[in-house]
C-alpha cells in the first residue's frame, strides 16, 4: 500500500454519516465539543476524531505492519497467538471463525502489548518477530503513548459526564497495570474472487475492551445502526481517525454507552482490489478490574442500571482479563465444537442474531 495511489470512495454504496470531534477543542475542555461527543458516545458509539496529531506515528505503524507481513509464513508463525485466549502476537489467516457456521476469517494480523512497548526492551507477555523488535523504540512506543494520550483524554471527558469522582476511569485503565491494551496493524487481502462480502471479512461483533483508535485508508468498515436491518460502510476520511466505545464502556456506564456491532467485509467498487491495511489502538481495562456497571460511584449509572431492560447482562461477574480470553480463545477454530463455541465468543452485541 505504501506509494500506491488508492481509488477513491465511491459514492454510490450505502454509508452512516459519523459525528466528527475535534480533538484539539475537547483537550481546550469546549463544551459543545463535548456535547458532540456524549452524543456520539451515547447514540452509535463511533465517531470521527481530527486533529489527533499522531499521522506520522501511524504512517511508521504501517510500514512496520508492512515489513512485518512480508516474513515467510514459518517465520511469522513462531509468534503466533495461539488457541488459549492470548491476543498478543501474530494471526494468520483463517485461525478465527467469523460466524457461528465455522466461516474462517481472511485477515492476518499482528498485535503489540502496550505493556510489552513501554517495558522495552524488556517484555511482560511475549517476543516479537525481528520487525516489529527493530521499530519498538522509534516507532510502537511513540504510537502507543500518543494514542494513550487520545484515548485517556477521552475516556475523562466522558468519565465526568457520567457524574463519576474525577480519575474514576482511569482508576480501571492505570498505565502500570497489565492489560489487553495493544495496537494492532492488520492487513486484508483483495476481495477473493467468488465469495460473498458476508463470508470474506472479520464477522459482526462489540469491540473487547473501552475504546479503540482506528485509522484506515480503504472502506470495509460497516456499523449495524441502531433499528437498521441493513449494514452501513463507514466512509474513510483523510485525516481522521475512527473511534469507538467497547463493551467494558458499556458495563460501567451502566448500559450509557454504546458498544455498536460493527465488521470489515472487502471495500467496495473498485477499493475491492487492493489489499486493505488498517492499525488501531485498543485501550482495555487493567486485567483485574472487575466488569461491572459503577453504580457505587455514580447515580447517573445507578440509575440507568435500574432502567436497563437487561441489567443482570450488565454484571458480567468477569475480570477484564477473563472476558477478554473467553472472547479471543472461542473465536479460534482450532477452539471450536459447534454454533455454541461461536456464541461463547460474544459480548454485548445488541442484536445477537446479525453476529
Amino acid at each position: 500500500m505504501p506509494g500506491l495511489t488508492l481509488p477513491p470512495f465511491p459514492n454510490d454504496v450505502l454509508t452512516h454519516p459519523l459525528l466528527v470531534v475535534d480533538y484539539e477543542r475537547i483537550k481546550a475542555r469546549d463544551q459543545a465539543e463535548i456535547d458532540t461527543l456524549w452524543r456520539a458516545a451515547t447514540e452509535l458509539g463511533f465517531w470521527y476524531l481530527k486533529n489527533h496529531g499522531v499521522d506520522e506515528e501511524v504512517d511508521g505503524m504501517f510500514d512496520m505492519g508492512t515489513e512485518t507481513m512480508r516474513l515467510p509464513l514459518d517465520e511469522k508463525m513462531k509468534f503466533e497467538q495461539g488457541d488459549e485466549g492470548m491476543s498478543f502476537g501474530y494471526k494468520a489467516a483463517g485461525a478465527n471463525a467469523t460466524d457461528e457456521t465455522g466461516n474462517l476469517d481472511t485477515v492476518e494480523f499482528i498485535n503489540v502489548s502496550k505493556d510489552d512497548a513501554l517495558a522495552w526492551p524488556n517484555f511482560v507477555h511475549r517476543t516479537y518477530p525481528p520487525t516489529v523488535n527493530a521499530r519498538m523504540e522509534g516507532t510502537i512506543k511513540p504510537f502507543i503513548q500518543k494514542s494513550l494520550d487520545v484515548n485517556n483524554t477521552l475516556l475523562a471527558v466522558l468519565n465526568d459526564r457520567l457524574g463519576l469522582p474525577e480519575g474514576a476511569l482511569a482508576q480501571c485503565h492505570q498505565i502500570d497495570e497489565p492489560s489487553g491494551s495493544e495496537s494492532r496493524v492488520i492487513k486484508n487481502p483483495p476481495k477473493p474472487g467468488g465469495i460473498s462480502e458476508e463470508k470474506a471479512a472479520i464477522g459482526a461483533h462489540t469491540d473487547f475492551g473501552s475504546l479503540s483508535f482506528l485509522h484506515n485508508r480503504l472502506g470495509g468498515l460497516q456499523v449495524l445502526v441502531p433499528g437498521a436491518e441493513t449494514w452501513q460502510y463507514v466512509r474513510p476520511i483523510p485525516g481522521h481517525a475512527i473511534c469507538n466505545l467497547g463493551d467494558a464502556m458499556t458495563v460501567f456506564s451502566g448500559g450509557i454507552l454504546r458498544s455498536n456491532l460493527h465488521r470489515v467485509v472487502p471495500p467496495p467498487k473498485e477499493q475491492g482490489k487492493y489489499e486493505r491495511w488498517s492499525l488501531v489502538f485498543f485501550t482495555r481495562p487493567g486485567n483485574s478490574v472487575e466488569l461491572r456497571p459503577l453504580t457505587k460511584e455514580s447515580s447517573m449509572i445507578a440509575e440507568a442500571v435500574e432502567r436497563a431492560p437487561s441489567k443482570d447482562k450488565l454484571f458480567t461477574g468477569s475480570t477484564a482479563k477473563d472476558w477478554f480470553a473467553r472472547r479471543i480463545k472461542n473465536q479460534r477454530i482450532k477452539n471450536r465444537t459447534g454454533p455454541e463455541t461461536w456464541k461463547a465468543s460474544r459480548g454485548m452485541e445488541h442484536k445477537p442474531e446479525a453476529a
